[in-house]
């Protein structure tokens, strides 16, 4: 038989189809449910009667009504028992479920919305809980989606965008903004396949740098360039059309990237891992001679991996089983990798791949001594001719 409290828990389940229904003006009350089985003991029966109609409408002046109908019972004879739980109108059921204050916000901010965006009035009335969760920041989100309905793709960074709210507003509550928008922008104002929130909708975002390191110093004469080393943005760098056809060595550690001595016709690049992603745009390193040398680790390949698949004639340097013969003793344990195939490598690189994965070894470019290193990359060098 059904308690007090088990018929405010299934009255609150009521609450996102009551606020359905609301939205579309939909009837939705008189509801009601079964008490239930009622107890074969009469003491038991008639304490869970009396709690039920303590708790009731009819004593309290709101809530639910209870529906009653004459049973005989074996031992007690003819009782009017109650049979049946109704919750007939708004107020009661709001009460009951101590929504009556939230209620009276959530409706007030549909006003606000309908008044301002009606776009998203399907939006609503599939989401509706959703409208509660931002109360407080309707106005300016409403700011928002009608800046970007009446100027679509602004290309601008986020905090320079002219709208009355405050710089970090769309940064902290990109989620909901997200969804507003894709629900009210027409298609072709949205990029669907895109990754971040900036490329979905045509805002400028912050490119990653790429650090270079001049390493010609005939280079340096003939630019005029006052400068060795510089960092930019990665639109930029593929400008840069000075260095086309030039050697390019990419290393993982940053101490390695500034103990490069100068080479002719050689440029460096600081890897910083998977960083090597940010080169993907830069077109003209196809025509240039790369040399990667990262950690002889898992991860390592993996980032070699990658950056083949931007550029498959990548060649590794220092990340074969001589260097890590050679450099044993200053191997250490390396973050688990649970990965055992890669595409891109060699046999002889995936090979070692799968010996550093399985076995958790780790042995960073930096342990490797300057000398050996240079005397590698040289090495490499006069080999590609």
């Amino acid at each position: 038989m059904i308690t007090p409290g088990d018929i405010r828990q299934k009255a609150a389940r009521l609450y996102l189809p009551f606020l359905r229904a609301w939205l579309q003006a939909e009837t939705f009350f008189p509801v009601g449910f079964p008490v239930g089985k009622l107890p074969s003991d009469y003491l038991e029966l008639r304490e869970r009667a009396r709690s039920l109609q303590s708790q009731s409408r009819e004593q309290r002046g709101y809530g639910y009504a209870l529906e009653y109908e004459v049973q005989q019972k074996r031992f007690s004879g003819p009782q009017t028992l109650p049979v049946r739980v109704v919750i007939e109108t708004e107020q009661d059921f709001l009460r009951l479920i101590e929504k009556e204050e939230e209620f009276g916000l959530f409706r007030q901010d549909v006003a606000l919305i309908r008044e301002r965006l009606p776009q998203l009035d399907v939006w609503m009335a599939r989401y509706p809980l959703r409208v509660i969760e931002q109360h407080g920041i309707w106005s300016d989100l409403l700011a928002v989606c009608r800046y970007f309905l009446e100027h679509p793709r602004p290309q601008l960074y986020i905090r320079e965008l002219p709208i009355s709210v405050h710089t970090k507003f769309i940064e902290q509550h990109r989620g909901i903004v997200r969804e507003l928008l894709e629900q009210i922008l027409p298609a072709e104002a949205v990029t669907a396949e895109a990754i971040t929130f900036e490329q979905r909708f045509g805002l400028r975002e912050k490119e990653p740098p790429v650090r270079v390191r001049l390493l010609d110093e005939q280079l340096n004469r003939r630019y005029e360039l006052p400068l060795t080393e510089l960092s930019v943005p990665s639109t930029q760098f593929a400008a840069l059309n000075l260095l086309r056809g030039q050697r390019c060595i990419i290393t993982e550690n940053e101490m390695t990237f500034l103990t490069l001595p100068p080479w002719p016709d050689t440029f460096a690049l600081f890897g910083g891992g998977f960083m090597v992603s940010n080169l993907e745009n830069i077109s003209w390193l196809t025509e240039c001679p790369i040399f990667y040398w990262g950690d002889l680790d898992a991860q390592g390949f993996q980032i070699l991996a990658r950056l083949r698949g931007l550029f498959p004639h990548v060649t590794s340097v220092m990340m074969d089983r001589e260097t890590l013969a050679t450099f044993a003793d200053y191997c250490v344990e390396s973050t688990p990798c649970p990965l055992r195939k890669l595409p891109y490598l060699t046999p002889e690189e995936h090979d070692l791949f799968l010996h550093l994965a399985e076995n958790g070894l780790r042995l960073e470019q930096e342990r490797i001594s300057h000398t050996y290193a240079l005397s590698l990359l040289e090495r490499a060098i006069r080999r590609m001719g």
